[in-house]
């Protein structure tokens, strides 16, 4: 193995963590780009032009006929090909998170439509799926398997956010493992359908799969339920007959603990395994060669590169498979550098120089960037730290427009990052966390004006204290606005009384008072 470093011409953020690679015909590019696609780039896929050790971004275009595709971050990707032996391929694409943070369930092929010295054009497709749907997640893989002359892909693990009737104020934004479930999905006929395994008991994210005819292999993660990094193995066995497919599990020893870890494939049967997590805050220095013959697997320590002392003594590092046996490595850069947002790369070749020349690489492996959500475990999990961008001179792309950051999307009413009230001041480029309860976004609650909607507990000038009582008594909620309406439903209203003139008092009519020899008089005249 050799370890070389690359210096990035420029640094502008255009990437956040969660970046993929992909690798078409030799050619690596880009795809995951910091906020939505600009109009100067509006697919958001850039190819990585590496030349004397320099590392340049030029933007790539789609074809009229492709759909939009979201720059994803923390997707499942994996090639699918005709039969195990084409050499035409496509990737899909699936998950992942949006730049709104919110979950994508969708799928997408990406395949290369043409390529020029000067322009390079993809097409992008989305899938209709029908059946058992996987939900909404990020953070797990998919795969290929070849069996008796059928394909399929199988997906497995993720994380995903908590159903929105189980959220409360504290945990809003919070996640959960998926369930345990292994799901089919026939892309010819465009339907799905899952399996529960009395082998997988737990849901697991960041893991690594790698696929080999009709077999998959899973290895590693992190289950957040019970916080812990398994040294799990699992064997997948998927039988495509004419009639139902069969699926069995198997439990094998031999397993790593680890997450985040990236598997690059240098040969039909051998593939090597770097980087990754021992724990929340260990890096994983030590190598690994995985094996597979027939339907065995072996996993074998290897002779790791010379880490230089940068990489040995950061807190996180990141990467992606490249391809041809090479990973891209990035640590974050001290502070004392003049630019806040720079980062080292390197590339790492597992391969000798004269093999990566004679072999074309043919993958069939599934392995994951490695950067964890820091929201999802502790503030050095798995690098989410990453940060990797150019400026516009470094696209050189023949008539291209320039970068500008005003060509940004406006996201501040999308998805979490919200303008809650006419004076909410939550910047989503400088915020921090102001109360315990925030995590690593904005604490917020839901108002129970009509429909309802999320309003930020700072702008609310809510105390902490205030947040966890709303949060655990079941009580409505009304942010300043509607605060009027809070108190109309809490008083009862005022009964308007009718205006009526006062009556005026009887007159007591006045009596005489007779004599009793006058009331003899009297009746002896009546009587007459």
């Amino acid at each position: 193995m050799s370890l070389q470093m690359v210096s990035t011409v420029s640094n502008s953020s255009l990437l956040q963590p969660g970046f993929s690679l992909l690798n078409f015909d030799g050619h690596v590019f880009l795809f995951g780009q910091k906020g939505w696609p600009k109009r100067s780039c509006p697919t958001g896929i850039f190819l990585l032009d590496i030349k004397q050790n320099e590392l340049k971004m030029k933007p790539v275009f789609f074809s009229k006929d492709s759909c939009y595709l979201p720059p994803l971050r923390y997707p499942a990707l994996c090639t699918l090909r005709s039969d195990a032996r084409a050499d035409e391929y496509q990737y899909i694409i699936h998950g992942g998170k949006t730049p709104n943070n919110d979950l994508s369930d969708k799928i997408y092929f990406m395949s290369l439509v043409s390529k020029t010295s000067k322009k390079i054009m993809f097409q992008c497709i989305e899938k209709d799926l029908g059946g058992d749907v996987p939900e909404a997640r990020y953070g797990h893989t998919i795969n290929v398997v070849h069996s008796r002359g059928k394909s399929m892909s199988v997906l497995f693990g993720g994380r995903s956010y908590t159903p929105l009737a189980q959220r409360t104020t504290e945990t809003w934004n919070s996640v959960v493992d998926c369930l345990p479930s292994v799901f089919l999905i026939d892309f010819e006929f465009g339907c799905c359908t899952s399996y529960m395994l009395p082998e997988l008991q737990d849901g697991l994210s960041f893991h690594v799969s790698i696929a080999r005819e009709d077999t998959i292999y899973i290895l590693g993660g992190h289950s957040l339920q019970n916080n812990t990094r398994p040294p799990s193995l699992y064997k997948l066995k998927i039988d495509l007959p004419l009639g139902s497919p069969a699926v069995t599990c198997t439990i094998l020893p031999g397993g790593i603990s680890v997450s985040s870890a990236i598997v690059t494939q240098i040969s039909d049967n051998e593939f090597v395994l770097v980087g990754g997590y021992l724990s929340d805050n260990q890096k994983r220095l030590a190598c690994n060669t995985i094996l597979l013959e027939d339907s065995k697997i072996e996993i074998v320590e290897s002779v790791g590169p010379e880490w230089t002392p940068d990489i040995k003594h950061c807190r996180m590092w990141f990467g992606y498979d490249m391809g041809k046996g090479s990973v891209l490595l990035g640590i974050p850069g001290a502070n004392k550098q003049i630019i806040p947002d720079a980062n080292y790369f390197y590339i790492l070749r597992c391969k000798g120089a004269e093999e990566d020349k004679e072999e074309e690489l043919i993958t069939q492996t599934c392995s994951q960037t490695s950067s964890e959500d820091p929201g999802d475990s502790t503030p050095f999990e798995d690098s989410e730290e990453f940060y990797f961008s150019a400026e516009a001179n470094s696209f050189d792309a023949d008539g291209a427009d320039t970068y500008n950051e005003d060509d940004e999307e406006d996201e501040s009413e999308t998805g979490y990052w919200i303008t809650c009230c006419a004076g909410c001041n939550i910047d989503i480029n400088t915020w921090v966390p102001f109360y315990s309860t925030e995590l690593n976004k904005p604490a917020m609650i839901l108002c129970s004006s009509g429909a309802g909607h999320w309003v930020h507990a700072q702008c609310m000038d809510l105390s902490e204290t205030m947040l966890l009582r709303l949060s655990e008594a079941n009580v409505k909620y009304f942010c300043n606005k509607h605060i009027d309406l809070n108190k109309g439903l809490q008083t009862p209203q005022k009964v308007m009384c009718l205006k009526k003139p006062p009556m005026k008092p009887l007159r007591k009519k006045k009596t005489m008072k007779l004599s009793t020899s006058a009331k003899k008089s009297f009746l002896r005249r009546l009587f007459e």
